[in-house]
């Protein structure tokens, strides 16, 4: 018999915690809705005597993310706000901990360092709507994993 993942091992996605450090203070971001990180890496195409194709070698990387958070809080207008006043650009730190009790895989942590916002909105209201919400694009210089999932039995 194969082994199969079990239905169990698949990590809720509202079970998580995000916090955000902003020059020495820690958020707990908890009006945050969803979040994602990913990396681009950077290739440079090599020529290869002897082959009609070229190689790709990986030469570095660009990290990016966006999150959506209910609109209720005003850290990050903030921001904006004094970088419009004074020029001065603020780099902060997310770290995300997925969790799931209910899974065997237990817990990992990333921590996107270096984080700085694309822009922001600065006044918004929907009439229809049944809350307000709000996205943000952001860049990441670096990050780290100190907690990793568990591998699951049978990989």
């Amino acid at each position: 018999m194969a082994n199969i993942m079990n239905a169990k091992d698949a990590v809720a996605a509202s079970l998580a915690e995000c916090y955000v450090t902003i020059d020495g203070n820690r958020y707990n971001f908890m009006q945050a809705i969803n979040l994602e990180a990913s990396i681009e890496k950077t290739k440079t195409e090599v020529p290869i005597l002897g082959k009609t194709g070229k190689g790709n070698k990986a030469s570095g990387w660009k990290g990016t993310g966006s999150a959506t958070f209910h609109y209720n809080t005003s850290i990050f207008r903030e921001l904006l706000s004094k970088y419009k006043e004074s020029g001065e650009d603020t780099y902060f730190d997310i770290m995300v901990t997925n969790e799931d009790k209910t899974s065997s895989v237990g817990r990992q942590t990333v921590i996107l360092k270096d984080c700085n916002m694309d822009g922001g909105i600065l006044a918004k209201f929907d009439a229809d709507a049944e809350y307000l919400d709000e996205e943000m694009e952001f860049t990441f210089e670096d990050w780290e994993i100190p907690e990793k999932f568990t591998e699951l039995a049978g990989m």
